[in-house]
C-alpha cells in the first residue's frame, strides 16, 4: 500500500467535501460520522477490530485485507461457520446504495414490509434514467420532465422511510459513492453489479438486489456466500499509455466473466502504489477527474495541430463535482474544442440509455468505450454494433484518428500543416490542485420528522405499482412443468430483462414482464424472442407464451447454459419470471447475485449435477422436479424428464440453498418470509 503520509493527501483530496475528518478515520479510535451528510451516524472501528480479533483466533492463521473487512462485519463472530466458497455467512453491512432504476422495485418492496424506518443509512441516486440525446443540460431537463413521476415517487419515499436522496444531475453512483460515503473498512451492498467501483478506498463495497437491499435496510443480518479471495500481486509501476484499465481487463481475460463468480479479487504488491482510488481497478464508467485529464492531455496535443475528432466524441462526467471542476479547470472545454459532447452526469450510453442518431439499427458499425461491458447491444440496443472497452486516453486518441489500426505508442497523425507528430503519452493530476468546485447541491436529507410524509402511487400509473405478495409452496412437488425456453449460450439480465427504453418500467412489474427474455436465443430455432406454445403449437414472443401459460395455470421452467444471469444486479430479471408463473430455473452455472435473487423472489435456481445433462433436455419435454418435500441444504433434487414418445430419463439437480434460503422458498419469497416473522 501506499506510505500513510500519501494515503492521507490521497484521501483529504480526493473525498473533497470531506476533508475535515479524514485524518480521523485512519484512526481507529477517533469517534467519525461516516458522512458530513450523517454527524449521528459513526464508523465502528472498534468493533471491526474485536470482530477480526476473535475471527483470526478462530481460524488461526492471517487474514487478508478483504478478509478483515467482511469477517470484521460478522453479525456473530464467535459462532459463525467460515469456509471460503461454502458457508453462508451472516453480516451486518455499514450502509446501503440504490440507483433510481433499482431503487423502485426496493422501496417498494420496503413499502410492503411495513416497517417504518431504515435500520441503516441509504440513499437514493438517480444516475440511470437520464437517456444521452443532444447534450448535458437539454437531456436533465427532458429526463425530468419524462421521470417526474418516478423521481417524487423515490424523493417522498426516501423523505419517509429515512433514506438520502441524490437528485438527477448529481453524478453516477459509483462515483457519489467514493466522493462521500466511501472509507477504508467500510462493508457497503449497492443496487448495482458496479458496487465494488467503492473498493478503491480500501472498502469492501458489493453489488446485491434489491430484496437484498431490503433485508439490510430492515436491519436483518444480510446472507453472503463466504467469498472466495483471488489475489493479483502487481511489480513495477504503470507508465506511459498504460492505465488500471489495461490491468483489469487482462485479469478479466485470465479469469474469464465466470471466473470471478463468488469471489472477492485483491490486489496487493508494490505496483499498487502506482494506481489512484480512482484509476478501480474494478467495474465502473471512468469518469473521474484524473481520468478526464488524461483525455484532455491527449486531447491538447492535437487541438494544437489543428485536428478535431473523426468520430463521434462523448464525454460523460463522473459527477456535479467533476463536472464542475472539469469546467473551472479548462478540461470540459478542450473536449468541446476537439468536437466532443458533454453529456448529463449520469451512466447514459455505458446502460443503454442513449438515442443514438448517426447510425440506423441493424447497420454494422464500431464503437470503443470505457464503459464496462461490451456484449451485444449494451450501448445502443444495435445487436450490429461492435463494441471494444478499453481506457479513457485510448478512446480519445481513437477518435482523432478515426481507426481502430492507430497505434498512439508507434504511429504517426498528420496535422493540418501536413507534418506528420505522434502523441505523447499523457500525464494528468489524480486530483485538483485545489480543492474540488462542489457544483449545484444535489442532496435532498430525510426530514427528523416523516410522519406527515406521504408518497403517491397511482393505481392507473404505467410506470409505478405496489407489490402483491407471491404465493406460497403448496408443499407438494413440481410435476410436469412446462418448458418455456431452452437459452443457447450467453444469457445476461440484459437479456433476461433489458434496460434501454424498458427502464421506465422498473416501478412496474406487470410492464416491465413484457421484456421477460426477449434477448434470449432460443435453441429451438436460432431465434430471440420466438418460443413454441406447447399447447397452440404455434411460435410466439416469450412474455406473450408466458403469460398464457401463467393464464392457463401452466406452470414452466428455463433451461439455461453456463454462467447464467451474469450482469446487472437488476432483480427485475428474477421477479418477472416470478410473476409470469416460472417455478424453477435450471442451468449449468449461475451468476452470484442473479441467483440470489431468484432465491429472495421464491424461485429455484438449480444447476444440472452433470453438466452434459443440458443436451438430455428438450424444448418439447416436460419437467417433474421431485424432493422438495424434503428439501435439505446439500442434497439434491431429482428431475424427471418426460419426452413426448412417452420415455422418461432422470438426472440429478444441485442447488446452494441453506436453511434460510428455502424457507424463503417455502413462504413464496424472502419479503414474505420477513412478514412472517414480523407476525
Amino acid at each position: 500500500m501506499a506510505p500513510y503520509s500519501l494515503l492521507v493527501t490521497r484521501l483529504q483530496k480526493a473525498l473533497g467535501v470531506r476533508q475535515y475528518h479524514v485524518a480521523s478515520v485512519l484512526c481507529q479510535r477517533a469517534k467519525v460520522a461516516m458522512s458530513h451528510f450523517e454527524p449521528n451516524e459513526y464508523i465502528h472501528y472498534d468493533l471491526l477490530e474485536k470482530n477480526i480479533n476473535i475471527v483470526r483466533k478462530r481460524l488461526n492463521r492471517p487474514l487478508t485485507l478483504s478478509e478483515k473487512i467482511v469477517y470484521g462485519h460478522l453479525d456473530d463472530p464467535a459462532s459463525q461457520e467460515i469456509e471460503r466458497g461454502k458457508s453462508y455467512l451472516r453480516l451486518r453491512p455499514d450502509r446501503v446504495a440504490m440507483q433510481d432504476a433499482t431503487a423502485q422495485m426496493a422501496m417498494l418492496q420496503f413499502i410492503s414490509s411495513g416497517l417504518s424506518k431504515v435500520a441503516v443509512p441509504s440513499t437514493i441516486h438517480c444516475d440511470h434514467l437520464i437517456e444521452a440525446q443532444v447534450g448535458g443540460e437539454k437531456d436533465l431537463r427532458r429526463a425530468k420532465d419524462i421521470n417526474q413521476e418516478v423521481y417524487n415517487f423515490l424523493a417522498t419515499a426516501g423523505a419517509k422511510y429515512g433514506v438520502g436522496f441524490w437528485k438527477p444531475g448529481s453524478g453516477i453512483i459509483h462515483q457519489i459513492i467514493l466522493e462521500n460515503y466511501a472509507y477504508p473498512g467500510v462493508l457497503l451492498i449497492g443496487t448495482d453489479s458496479h458496487t465494488p467501483n467503492g473498493g478503491g478506498l480500501g472498502g469492501i463495497c458489493i453489488g446485491v438486489g434489491g430484496a437484498d437491499a431490503v433485508d439490510v435496510m430492515a436491519g436483518i443480518p444480510w446472507e453472503l456466500k463466504c467469498p472466495k479471495v483471488i489475489g493479483v500481486k502487481l511489480t513495477g509501476s504503470l507508465s506511459g499509455w498504460s492505465s488500471p484499465k489495461d490491468v483489469i481487463l487482462k485479469v478479466a481475460g485470465i479469469l474469464t466473466v465466470k471466473g470471478g463468480t463468488g469471489a472477492i479479487v485483491e490486489y496487493h504488491g508494490p505496483g499498487v502504489d502506482s494506481i489512484s482510488c480512482t484509476g478501480l481497478i474494478g467495474s465502473c464508467t471512468n469518469s473521474s477527474y484524473e481520468d478526464m485529464g488524461r483525455s484532455a492531455a491527449v486531447a491538447k496535443q492535437a487541438l494544437a495541430h489543428g485536428l478535431k475528432c473523426k468520430s463521434q466524441f462523448t464525454i460523460t462526467p463522473g459527477s456535479e463535482q467533476i463536472r464542475a471542476t472539469i469546467e473551472r479547470d479548462g478540461y470540459a472545454q478542450i473536449l468541446r474544442d476537439l468536437g466532443g459532447i458533454v453529456l448529463a452526469n449520469a451512466c447514459g450510453p455505458c446502460i443503454g440509455q442513449w438515442d443514438r442518431k448517426d447510425i440506423k439499427k441493424g447497420e454494422k458499425n464500431t464503437i470503443v468505450t470505457s464503459y464496462n461491458r461490451n456484449f451485444t447491444g449494451r450501448n445502443d440496443a444495435n445487436p450490429e454494433t461492435h463494441a471494444f472497452v478499453t481506457s479513457p486516453e485510448i478512446v480519445t486518441a481513437l477518435a482523432i484518428a478515426g481507426t481502430l489500426k492507430f497505434n498512439p505508442e508507434t504511429d504517426y497523425l498528420t496535422g493540418t500543416d501536413g507534418k506528420k507528430f505522434r502523441l505523447e503519452a499523457p500525464d494528468a493530476d489524480e486530483l485538483p490542485k485545489g480543492e474540488f468546485d462542489p457544483g449545484q447541491d444535489t442532496y435532498q436529507h430525510p426530514p427528523k420528522d416523516s410522519s406527515g410524509q406521504h408518497v403517491d402511487v397511482s393505481p392507473t400509473s404505467q410506470r409505478l405499482q405496489l407489490l402483491e405478495p407471491f404465493d406460497k409452496w403448496d408443499g407438494k412437488d413440481l410435476e410436469d412443468l412446462q418448458i418455456l425456453i431452452k437459452v443457447k449460450g450467453k444469457c445476461t439480465t440484459d437479456h433476461i430483462s433489458a434496460a434501454g427504453p424498458w427502464l421506465k418500467f422498473r416501478g412496474h412489474l406487470d410492464n416491465i414482464s413484457n421484456n421477460l427474455l426477449i434477448g434470449a436465443i432460443n435453441i429451438e430455432n436460432g431465434k430471440a424472442n420466438s418460443v413454441r406454445n406447447a399447447v397452440t403449437q404455434e411460435f410466439g414472443p416469450v412474455p406473450d407464451t408466458a403469460r398464457y401459460y401463467k393464464k392457463h395455470g401452466i406452470r414452466w421452467v428455463v433451461i439455461g447454459d453456463e454462467n447464467y444471469g451474469e450482469g446487472s444486479s437488476r432483480e427485475h430479471a428474477a421477479l418477472e419470471p416470478r410473476h409470469l408463473g416460472g417455478r424453477a430455473i435450471i442451468t449449468k452455472s449461475f451468476a452470484r447475485i442473479h441467483e440470489t435473487n431468484l432465491k429472495k423472489q421464491g424461485l429455484l435456481p438449480l444447476t444440472f449435477a452433470d453438466p452434459a445433462d443440458y443436451n438430455k433436455i428438450h424444448p418439447v419435454d416436460k419437467l417433474t422436479i421431485q424432493g422438495l418435500k424434503d428439501f435439505t441444504p446439500g442434497k439434491p433434487l431429482k428431475c424427471i424428464i418426460k419426452h413426448p414418445n412417452g420415455t422418461q430419463e432422470t438426472i440429478l439437480l444441485n442447488h446452494t440453498f441453506n436453511e434460510t434460503q428455502i424457507e424463503w422458498f417455502r413462504a413464496g419469497s424472502a419479503l414474505n418470509r420477513m412478514k412472517e416473522l414480523q407476525q
